[in-house]
């Protein structure tokens, strides 16, 4: 995927106040129908991992173009507003403890959508690889605390997902799309949307860090004693590259070098026991975070000469406008107009009258070259 810029999401306080999530659930409800009955609910969920189009999409629906809580109020009126019978797509997860009742809200979908169990297996399988990943496995200071998992009625899903850096008060957003993660720990995601370029960031998914990888699960295959050994000899040296790396060839010492502090040996132990055949299976392994990570990244490039990629992925920039009068307040009287235009433009497609659909597909490809 080319880079085509960054987006700054700055964190903001308070609510969105009700008058306009009452109505940000009507749009939406009628959009999502409208795009599910003329195309299908699967290209919903495309649409969702363009990280533009998410972002347009909370805009027009009236809420902030450069707030992190576009990704919480979005997502959270999509939960309460998509329906079986109408939208043909579900969503499970939310903020904070929210998200730890994803996996059992995914098996309330798999029901309501008569998926086998296996399928749901995959789909909760699914949903802790996105968030396990974005944490440990992409560590650029910001741990998941939001995420939503998006299914459709053929079983197909997406990830919309936010992790919070506590010191600059900052956020990212990470997109995913079932159809195209061949790999979660390979260059799985859609995007990655977030705030200026952060220098040294362990991104063990890009393609950069395959050979690292590899080194990895061989090190967790090993011998764990001599492991714990090497990890221990390179913090009890606070990790420095000059006492690595030969004199002629000095580097200088860099923070991110140093070992975790705390790190559970046990891991180490049971992960052994497991014989992982991949980087997945290691990352997959419970137990196995940030720490983990790192302390292997680290053994795999200063031992064994097989470096990570350090480059931070983050993506896009884009701005518009909303909730608080950037660029220009709510007109509420023109956003039930669009309510109501939208639902009637779904009812006469429904009669046959393709006219007024037409109509706003020619908007919006209009609206698209205008984007260009």
């Amino acid at each position: 995927m080319k880079k085509t810029g960054h987006v700054i999401l700055p964190l903001h306080g308070g609510h969105a106040p009700r008058w306009l999530t009452q109505r940000m659930k009507r749009l939406s409800r009628e959009m999502v129908r409208l795009i599910a009955e003329e195309q299908s609910p699967d290209t919903f969920l495309q649409r969702l991992s363009d990280p533009y189009w998410f972002q347009a999409f909370g805009c027009v629906l009236g809420f902030d173009w450069h707030s992190s809580g576009l990704t919480t109020v979005v997502t959270g009126v999509l939960k309460s507003a998509l329906t079986v019978e109408d939208h043909g797509i579900r969503v499970a997860g939310g903020k904070g403890r929210v998200s730890k009742k994803t996996p059992d809200e995914i098996l309330q979908i798999g029901n309501e959508f008569n998926l086998s169990t296996n399928r749901v297996e995959k789909l909760q399988y699914a949903s802790r690889m996105c968030a396990k990943t974005d944490t440990a496995a992409v560590q650029a200071g910001y741990p998941i605390y939001h995420h939503t998992f998006f299914v459709s009625e053929r079983g197909n899903w997406c990830v919309i997902q936010q992790g919070l850096d506590v010191n600059d008060r900052t956020a990212r957003r990470y997109h995913w799309l079932s159809q195209h993660v061949k790999s979660f720990v390979l260059e799985p995601h859609d995007a990655i949307i977030g705030d200026t370029l952060k220098d040294r960031v362990l991104d063990m998914t890009a393609r950069a860090s395959e050979e690292n990888q590899k080194i990895c699960v061989d090190l967790v295959k090993g011998d764990t004693n001599n492991l714990i050994s090497s990890i221990s000899r390179i913090g009890s040296k606070e990790a420095s590259l000059d006492y690595w790396s030969k004199p002629s060839e000095p580097h200088p010492v860099f923070l991110e070098y140093r070992m975790p502090r705390n790190l559970n040996w046990r891991i180490f132990r049971e992960l052994y026991d497991r014989q992982p055949k991949n980087y997945e299976e290691v990352i997959s392994q419970r137990g196995v975070g940030p720490a983990t990570v790192r302390a292997l990244a680290l053994v795999a490039e200063l031992i064994y000469g097989k470096p990570p990629s350090w480059r931070d992925p983050v993506k896009f920039s884009f701005a518009h406008g909303g909730k608080d009068g950037v660029p220009f307040p709510v007109n509420r009287k023109v956003m039930d107009e669009s309510i109501r235009f939208v639902r009637e433009s779904v009812e006469s497609a429904r009669l046959g009258d393709k006219d007024r659909v037409n109509a706003l597909k020619r908007l919006e490809r209009l609206a698209y070259r205008w984007s260009l």
